[in-house]
């Protein structure tokens, strides 16, 4: 039988953090310096907000499940860490201090941790594995940009 006990109090703590840690430079930098730039897709700048807040969401929701879980997570909350740390300082390298090789660099480390995190999270819970998958498409498609901003500008 599937325990459908929630600990809201847990699952609300988890989903801000997740949001507080992922935007914090969110709140110190320009990110109006995208429309400027030369893209090999120019995407919509109301766009990021709302992926964004969705992928935030996931996440928190997805660690919630994992620190609920009756196992071993050390090392998959490890992974969650460090990955949410390089995406929260991406931000402040890309928008904060123009240094795109250097973000570059970042989200592939950043989709490295991403994929260890959803690995490590998937053989503790299924569902919180999965919840992931959209995040990695985005970076993947992040990364795509990034390069191309690289290369064009």
């Amino acid at each position: 039988m599937i325990n459908l006990k929630i600990k809201i109090g847990l699952l609300i703590f988890s989903i801000i953090f997740t949001f507080f840690v992922g935007s914090f430079f969110s709140f110190f930098v320009d990110m109006n310096i995208y429309k400027d730039l030369n893209v090999l897709i120019k995407v919509p700048s109301f766009i990021f907000p709302v992926v964004w807040s969705i992928i935030y969401l996931l996440l928190g929701t997805s660690l919630y499940l994992v620190l609920v879980s009756n196992c071993d997570k050390k090392q998959a909350i490890k992974y969650y860490l460090i990955q949410l740390f390089i995406n929260s300082v991406w931000t402040l390298v890309f928008f904060g201090f123009s240094l795109y090789v250097v973000s570059f660099i970042l989200i592939v480390l950043l989709i490295f941790f991403v994929i260890l995190m959803i690995i490590s999270f998937y053989k503790i819970n299924k569902v919180a594995g999965l919840l992931n998958i959209f995040y990695l498409l985005w970076l993947l498609f992040a990364g795509l940009l990034n390069l191309s901003i690289i290369i064009l500008n």
